[in-house]
């Protein structure tokens, strides 16, 4: 019994090192923030593609069973890979938009290259996508609201302005790997600098005073 009680004495420490020994082998890898950076911030001219649009027609081109072979099935939008993009793997639950805990560092790395004064003045578009797996219609819905999931992991979680991030799932319709419609590559995500926001400035305070003190001179004269 002596022994029983010293064994459950120390199992929560055992427990502690075998999580500490483990974790860095469950560690999953994605691209660092600064790679992130690099790619997104590569924008040369303004993008006139509309999220809502490009919904419509992956939902449209599903419903009509159109180029119903995933292999011959052209990009939904050729548009997207020519703007700045990083594809990332974020896991999910299977048949689920529930997000892996291993993944939410690369989540928290996507945040911290949204953040960056490099990129704080762009707009990005989250694409959800999912392999040439089972029904279409299925995979079209799973992949919206996979691509809404990392959507709200980076405005809840991470306090992005949900102002800054669009989502849209584009099923089997947008393969990275057209080759191999069913091979796990096609599931990643698609992070694409969508458009850069005009600045306003911000008028300078002593301008405000001086219109102020103006006004205040002028009825005072009168």
């Amino acid at each position: 019994m002596a022994g029983f009680a010293l064994s459950r004495r120390f199992l929560p420490l055992m427990m502690g090192l075998l999580v500490i020994a483990v974790s860095p082998a469950c560690a999953q890898e994605g691209p660092t923030a600064e790679t992130l950076i690099a790619e997104l911030s590569k924008f040369e001219a303004p993008s006139d593609l509309e999220v809502p649009a490009l919904r419509q027609q992956a939902a449209e081109r599903v419903k009509a069973k159109a180029d119903p072979v995933a292999l011959k099935r052209p990009l939904i939008s050729p548009q997207l890979n020519k703007l700045p993009h990083v594809n990332v793997d974020i896991q999910f639950n299977p048949d689920t938009p529930v997000i892996r805990p291993q993944s939410y560092p690369t989540l928290g790395r996507i945040a911290d290259a949204l953040t960056n004064p490099a990129l704080m003045s762009f707009t990005f578009l989250i694409v959800g996508r999912v392999e040439a797996n089972g029904r279409r219609d299925n995979n079209l819905m799973l992949s919206q609201r996979r691509a809404e999931a990392i959507r709200d992991a980076l405005v809840n979680t991470f306090k992005i302005s949900s102002k800054r991030v669009f989502a849209v799932g584009l099923g089997e319709e947008q393969l990275q790997d057209a080759n191999n419609p069913k091979a796990a590559v096609n599931q990643q995500a698609q992070i694409v600098t969508l458009h850069e926001v005009a600045q306003v400035a911000a008028k300078p305070p002593e301008a405000g005073r001086a219109a102020k003190s103006s006004r205040s001179a002028g009825k005072a004269g009168k």
